[in-house]
C-alpha cells in the first residue's frame, strides 16, 4: 500500500510539472505575440521643418481619423534638425523644406545601412512679409539682398518711410534660411543684425508687431502681415505669391517640400507616405493654404519617389 501510495505522488508531481511547463510556454507566446503586436502598431515619429509642421498636423490628423489606432506624432524644429534625427534612427520620417545634401544621405547610407528616399510632398512660396501699415508693396530680389546683408538700413531706400529696417530671419538649422541664403542672398552672410527667431509663426508674430519688421518663411503663416511682390533677376516686373504665379513660375521664390525616409521604412510609414501623395492627402495641402503637387512649378514638382513599401521591413 505504501508503495503503490509513492508511485501515485509521483506521477502527480511529474503531471503537475508537466501542466506547469505548458502554462509557462503558453504565457510566454502569448506576450511574444502581444510585444510583436505592439511593435507593428507602434507610434509613428516626424521631425523637421517647422514650415511644414501645420502641414505635417494636418496630414496626421486625416490619416489618423482614417487609420483609427494609428498614431503619428509630428515635430518641428527645423529641417536639419529633422535630417540629423533621422541619419541618428531617433524618427521615422523627416520633414524637410530643402533637398538633403550628399553628405546627409551618405551618413544615412553608413548609419542606417539603408539608401535614402526622397518625396515631394507640396509646394511652398517663400514669401516675404512685412507690417501691413508698410506702404512698401514690392521688393526685387537684390534688394532684399541689400536688407538682409546689411547694406540697406533704411526704408526709405526701397521707397517707404524713413525709418531703420529691423530684419527678422530663421535659425541656421531651417530649410528656409539655407534656401533664403542661396537663393536671395547668394550664398553670403545675413547681417549680424538680424534678430534669429524659430520657426515662421514667431517671425510673422515679430512682423505684426513690429511696423518697421521684414520677415520671410512659408506664404501658409500669412496671417496679419502683408506678402508683398517680389521681383526676380531680370524679370520684367514683381509678382505676388499665388498658386497662380507658382504654377506659371513667375514667382521667383517657389520650391518643393519633402519628406525624407529610409528605403526599408516599416509599413507604418510607407502608408503614410502614401496617403499625402493620394487625391486625398492633396486636398489636405491645398486645405493649409500650402500647394498641391498638381500646381506645377519649380523643378519637376509632378513625379516624387515614394518609398518601398512591405511588411518585411524591420520597424524601428
Amino acid at each position: 500500500m505504501k508503495k503503490n501510495f509513492l508511485v501515485f505522488l509521483t506521477f502527480s508531481l511529474l503531471f503537475s510539472a508537466s501542466c506547469g511547463q505548458r502554462e509557462t510556454d503558453t504565457g510566454s507566446t502569448a506576450t511574444s505575440t502581444a510585444t510583436s503586436s505592439a511593435a507593428d502598431s507602434k507610434p509613428m515619429t516626424v521631425k523637421g521643418s517647422d514650415t511644414m509642421v501645420v502641414l505635417g498636423q494636418r496630414f496626421a490628423e486625416e490619416y489618423m481619423k482614417r487609420n483609427p489606432g494609428t498614431i503619428v506624432q509630428i515635430n518641428g524644429g527645423g529641417s536639419g534638425t529633422g535630417i540629423a534625427a533621422l541619419i541618428n534612427g531617433t524618427i521615422d520620417l523627416a520633414q524637410s523644406s530643402r533637398s538633403m545634401k550628399d553628405e546627409e544621405r551618405q551618413k544615412v547610407q553608413e548609419q542606417r545601412n539603408a539608401a535614402v528616399v526622397e518625396t515631394a510632398v507640396a509646394i511652398d512660396s517663400l514669401a516675404v512679409f512685412v507690417n501691413e501699415q508698410n506702404p512698401v508693396r514690392e521688393l526685387s530680389v537684390e534688394q532684399l539682398a541689400g536688407i538682409y546683408t546689411g547694406k540697406t538700413k533704411n526704408w526709405s531706400e526701397v521707397g517707404g518711410k524713413k525709418a531703420p529696417i529691423v530684419l527678422y530671419g530663421r535659425e541656421s538649422s531651417s530649410g528656409t534660411y539655407d534656401y533664403f541664403k542661396e537663393n536671395v542672398l547668394d550664398k553670403a552672410d545675413f547681417s549680424p543684425t538680424a534678430q534669429t527667431l524659430q520657426g515662421t509663426a514667431a517671425i510673422v508674430n515679430a512682423v505684426a508687431k513690429d511696423g518697421n519688421g521684414i520677415g520671410y518663411g512659408g506664404i501658409a503663416y500669412a496671417r496679419n502681415v502683408r506678402a508683398i511682390a517680389i521681383k526676380g533677376k531680370g524679370a520684367p516686373a514683381a509678382v505676388a505669391p499665388s498658386e497662380n504665379s507658382v504654377a506659371d513660375s513667375s514667382y521667383p521664390l517657389s520650391r518643393k517640400l519633402f519628406f525624407y525616409t529610409l528605403q526599408n521604412s516599416p509599413e507604418r510609414v510607407s502608408r503614410f507616405v502614401e496617403f499625402a501623395l493620394s487625391p486625398e492627402g492633396q486636398a489636405v495641402v491645398k486645405a493649409a493654404d500650402y500647394f498641391p503637387l498638381t500646381t506645377g512649378g519649380p523643378g519637376d514638382q509632378g513625379t516624387s519617389t515614394a518609398p518601398a513599401t512591405g511588411t518585411d521591413a524591420q520597424n524601428r
